[in-house]
């Protein structure tokens, strides 16, 4: 199908409540009669919670629905076929960004031992890039007392030896605990942690003979800056999200793949299993974040099985799991993928 653009600032269909349901209204304000269209509308299962419900008129329309939920935001409503287009450009867009990943490690390894807003943004990133981490909200933090990377608390975090424990309230007030160990990260950490001043941020950096808190946009504007392209805090969350399911589905069995069904149960595991490192639902992770094409390459019994075996004979126990030659071997089972 083509899709067209469209806009709730054009004409479009109105929902309006009706005892305990609805009824629809037509771009001139008569009642919606056409079979074909109500049975499109419904389909689209507008979130009954919704008020001031804009409708596109258009089967074809790239937006099918605006409407504002019970906390006052815009909601938006695209076709099915605008959103695949879309999530198949923003996987494309983190392969990109996974091939740029060694140069930048490289970079940010070189700026944690500098001083300054530099080596804490380097720290930052590392800590993204091996924990997962959201980058963090001010408003988030103030209205729900959740906190990211950038609003951690030094309350949240502790160092022992080579281990760094983060435990604070996640997303949804989910009481989240990663363990990391880095050894240049480590330092840094104690270091903010055994400050005087700079308030109760984690992360602050001295410029100016002032303390500043860190926030999202200095950081996500540091990874624009080092790896020379438009990457963000979400695209390292997508693409370990990506690597952990293609690991995960690797190891799986052959008995325990060689039906649908039992496919299926691998697929619902690892899944669940990714879930459990972002601080997702696996709804969420799957819909968001995890490259489809992980899963359609094992239904065609493709992994990177073949690679892990390899690493297992030669390969640098020393790095973390979802870094170095098993990206490499994932991000050439994905470009296998597209012929």
């Amino acid at each position: 199908m083509r899709l067209r653009t469209s806009s709730h600032d054009g004409p479009g269909f109105r929902r309006v409540r009706c005892g305990r349901g609805f009824r629809y209204a037509d771009t001139t304000g008569e009642p919606l009669t056409d079979a074909g269209q109500l049975a499109r509308v419904r389909a689209l299962t507008i979130p009954p919670a919704w008020r001031d419900v804009w409708i596109c008129p258009w089967p074809n329309g790239h937006l099918q629905a605006v409407g504002t939920d019970d906390a006052g935001r815009r909601q938006y409503l695209y076709h099915e076929q605008f959103r695949a287009e879309q999530e198949k450009a923003k996987h494309e867009h983190v392969r990109q960004i996974a091939r740029t990943l060694p140069e930048l490690r490289a970079e940010i390894a070189g700026d944690l031992a500098g001083r300054g807003l530099s080596r804490v943004t380097a720290c930052a990133v590392r800590l993204l890039d091996l924990g997962f981490f959201r980058v963090g909200s001010d408003r988030h933090t103030r209205t729900s007392e959740t906190y990211g990377l950038t609003t951690m608390l030094r309350e949240h975090v502790t160092c022992a030896r080579d281990r760094i424990t983060f435990s604070f309230p996640a997303k949804g007030g989910v009481e989240t605990v990663r363990v990391l160990v880095d050894d240049q990260v480590g330092t840094v950490a104690r270091a903010l942690l055994r400050r005087a001043r700079g308030g109760d941020r984690f992360l602050v950096f001295h410029e100016g003979g002032h303390w500043h808190d860190l926030h999202g946009d200095d950081l996500n504007e540091a990874l624009r800056r080092l790896s020379g392209t438009d990457v963000t805090a979400k695209d390292f969350r997508t693409w370990h999200a990506t690597v952990l399911a293609a690991v995960a589905l690797a190891v799986v069995d052959g008995t325990a793949r060689d039906s649908e069904t039992a496919r299926r149960r691998q697929i619902t595991r690892a899944v669940r299993e990714v879930s459990h490192y972002l601080g997702n639902t696996p709804a969420v992770c799957r819909a968001s974040y995890i490259d489809p094409a992980v899963f359609e390459l094992f239904d065609q019994d493709v992994t990177v099985a073949p690679a892990l075996t390899r690493l297992g004979e030669h390969g640098d126990f020393g790095r973390p799991a979802t870094q170095g030659a098993v990206e490499a071997a994932v991000l050439d089972l994905l470009d296998g993928s597209r012929g």
